[in-house]
Formats: structure tokens, sequence, C-alpha cells
């Protein structure tokens, strides 16, 4: 098996004063390289902090992890820093695109940090090529549509070709047939480059989508049959189904 991401024991404590908050309390998983999976939770369940351990946003209390071969969980900042920029790819929400920046331009930026000179804009170009805005890579972001700025995130998030691409909210800002739209093109990228795919989301109709579903209730994972890797996958392939179910429910509610 090529893991792309092995977690154990991960935790993670906010102090707050004399309170101490137990965001993670002991997390293990695997994510194979190529895999596309959606982490599920309600608010508070420890989804964000996941998030920012997975992307080498923020280290963990205890616990280890290793992010292609390498053991990330006691870097420095300025070392994730490095680890970040050259194997995690961003996709939010809100976009995080530089208003007075191109779409090239703000393709460019993870080029930049990592101290790409030679082809750098070709690169960037490649890149919007490839999410289909060939046409639009001299136009800012108030130019686009909600769509079109996250298709330049995403080509922000694919021009370093990393190892994985974390998706947060990503249709969470745009409409059903716009979201969706974005949704296949994640997949697509998934499909042609094999890069690991992981989507946090609240979204039934997205982890429908997804190969496997990983569930956080209070900083635990919700995996059952006893945490065993068969287990797991069972676990996550019953996520699924939950989620798809919950996904034909959310549709016949709108019709």
């Amino acid at each position: 098996m090529d893991r792309v991401i092995e977690v154990r024991d991960l935790t993670k404590v906010y102090k707050m004063g004399e309170v101490e908050v137990h965001a993670l309390r002991g997390v293990s998983f695997d994510i194979e390289r190529g895999e596309v999976v959606s982490i599920m939770g309600p608010s508070g369940s420890g989804k964000s902090t996941l998030m920012n351990m997975l992307g080498c946003l923020d280290r963990p209390s205890s616990g280890e992890y290793c992010l292609d071969g390498e053991l990330v969980s006691s870097l420095t900042d300025d070392q994730l820093a490095i680890i970040r920029n050259r194997k995690v790819g961003f996709v939010f929400q809100s976009f995080n695109l530089l208003s007075r920046f191109s779409s090239l331009a703000n393709v460019e930026l993870p080029l930049r940090y990592a101290g790409v000179t030679s082809g750098r804009r070709d690169l960037a170009r490649q890149a919007l090529e490839a999410v289909g805005l060939g046409d639009r890579i001299h136009h800012r972001p108030t130019e686009l549509s909600g769509g079109q700025q996250q298709r330049v995130a995403i080509a922000r998030a694919i021009v370093n070709k990393p190892a994985i691409i974390m998706a947060d909210e990503p249709t969470g800002n745009l409409d059903s047939k716009v979201g969706q739209e974005i949704m296949d093109l994640l997949l697509s990228l998934n499909r042609e480059r094999g890069t690991t795919l992981i989507i946090v989301t609240h979204d039934p109709r997205i982890a429908a989508q997804t190969g496997r579903v990983i569930r956080l209730q209070d900083g635990l994972l919700d995996l059952g049959e006893g945490g065993s890797a068969e287990g797991k996958h069972k676990a996550g392939k019953r996520e699924q189904a939950r989620a798809g179910e919950e996904a034909g429910k959310s549709r016949k509610g709108a019709s």
C-alpha cells in the first residue's frame, strides 16, 4: 500500500486560561495515494483542527503525522511552511484570491514562494488551462464569477503538483449547479493526475461522491468495528452510503 498520509494517536489541546479544550482525542487513520476522502462532523467535532493538522498549518499536542513519507508532526514553523508549500494545495470556501492580482499572478504565488524562477509563468498558465480558464488569465477576481474564482483557486492549488489537495467546503459559497461543476473538476483532476483529494464538508451530496467518508464526533473518529483496518474501511463505506442516503433526502426535499 502507498500511504500518503499516516496519522497515529493525534491529539490537540487548546488552553484557554485554566480551561483545556480537547479538539482531537487520539485520532488514527491512513489515506492512500490517489484516494478521494471526505471529512464530516458537526460543529465542534474537530474537523477544522484536523484539517489544520493535515495541511501542516498547525502542530499536534501529541501523536505522529507522516505526510508523503516525512514525519511532520514535530517540525518547526519554518519547516512546516516549506512542507506546506511543496506538498499541500489548499482550496478554501472563500477562494482567498488577491484582488489586485490577475488570475495568472494569483496562480504564480506558490511558485514564487517555492523559489521557482524558470518557466514560472508557463506553469501557471498550464494550471489555468487545466481548469478551463486559459482565456481568463489576465482577469482579476472582481472580473470573474464565483465559480471562475474557485477554478483559479484550484489552479493555484495544483500548480506545484502537491501530494495532497485539501479542500475546505469548496462548494460552500456556490449555488448547487456551479458547486457540482467544481466538484466534477476536482474529481477529474484526481483521476487524471492521481492527486490525493481530501474534502472537508457538511454537505452529504458532496461526501457521497467521494470514495470514503471519515466522520468526526467530539474529537474522535466514528470508525466502529473495533478500529481495525478492515473495520475502518467498512465504516468509511457505511458513512459514504449514509451520505448518499442523506443526499437523496436533500434532493427530494428540494424538489
